[in-house]
């Protein structure tokens, strides 16, 4: 799908032709939509396609006649029946009077400016708007990486109450997620590296300060990433090991219960062993059976009571 915007007097419009500094966006183009702004503005199909490649990695290549800027750009996917992150390519073409942006999916990064919600916006400033872009772009890993470390909290709050396994693989996905991140935020912070001695499209001395609150953010995006990945490194263990204590306390129990259960078979035992009746203690007293029993049950009292102490139950 193509869709052409363009500001005016600070407002964005949709408009219907490509007219000089406008903003072409390309969200899931077909092959003949790629081919049509392959041959438009005579850019090489392969720099065209580059963005819907899930594999392409974030690079800046500068031609003669425009500029390919790739990053990488968060989204939520579904994976195994339910919410999960990572990063897709984004792609910006640099032209002299146009700027065209080519993305697989949806992305909330773009939705903003279509949106009206950044601030000096504008479709004619094509650095700004790449910077602006970039800067968003941090912004919405850092909201992603809030809700990864919001759902880490809700599983570490209920973990001494109830402990699923479900909980362990959330966080391996989790951890996952995070991985997909650091390796996205690195590789966008050697692009904003490159952009920062781009010099072929004017720029503003705003926009300097713009690129570098966008290296602070990134930066700060990546430390996040590598503190709430460590953080859940460690979640995942300490959920480990409170379902493998509570493994072996019921297992602990059961032994308490298999040896006190043991003694009144013992004793049966005995007195069904097929000997002379002169040699079973009790048999000839009154009540002896009964005495066997009070006999055997008080023992089992006394084994649970040194059990017990023994903490074993």
């Amino acid at each position: 799908m193509i869709k052409i915007y363009r500001t005016d007097n600070s407002k964005i419009g949709e408009e219907h032709a490509f007219e000089p500094g406008s903003w072409i966006q390309l969200t899931d183009p077909s092959l003949d939509e790629l081919e049509l702004i392959s041959n438009r503005f005579e850019i090489d199909i392969a720099d065209v396609r580059a963005a819907m490649d899930a594999d392409e990695s974030s690079r800046v290549d500068i031609e003669d006649d425009y500029t390919l800027i790739l990053v990488d750009i968060p989204i939520i996917e579904i994976r195994n029946d339910q919410k999960a992150y990572t990063a897709i390519p984004l792609g910006i073409l640099l032209l002299d009077d146009y700027i065209i942006t080519i993305c697989a999916e949806e992305t909330p990064v773009l939705q903003y400016f279509i949106n009206s919600t950044v601030r000096e916006f504008s479709t004619k400033k094509q650095m700004r708007f790449v910077y602006q872009i970039l800067y968003r772009t941090c912004m919405v890993y850092q909201l992603y990486l809030r809700t990864i470390d919001s759902k880490r909290t809700e599983i570490e709050e209920r973990a001494q109450e109830d402990v699923k396994e479900e909980d362990l693989v959330t966080l391996h996905e989790l951890e996952s997620n995070l991985v997909y991140f650091a390796t996205s935020l690195r590789a966008n912070g050697a692009v904003i590296d490159r952009l920062s001695r781009y010099s072929r499209v004017r720029q503003f001395p705003e926009d300097k300060d713009l690129l570098d609150d966008v290296k602070v953010e990134n930066g700060q995006a990546i430390e996040m990433t590598i503190i709430y990945r460590d953080i859940i490194h460690g979640t995942r263990e300490l959920l480990s090991n409170i379902i493998d204590i509570r493994l072996n306390n019921v297992m602990k129990y059961l032994a308490a219960i298999t040896i006190v259960m043991a003694i009144p078979n013992i004793i049966s035992g005995f007195y069904g062993m097929n000997v002379n009746a002169n040699w079973v203690p009790l048999q000839s007293i009154p009540f002896g059976f009964s005495i066997i029993c009070v006999g055997t049950f008080l023992l089992c009292l006394i084994v649970l009571k040194v059990l017990k102490k023994k903490k074993m139950l």
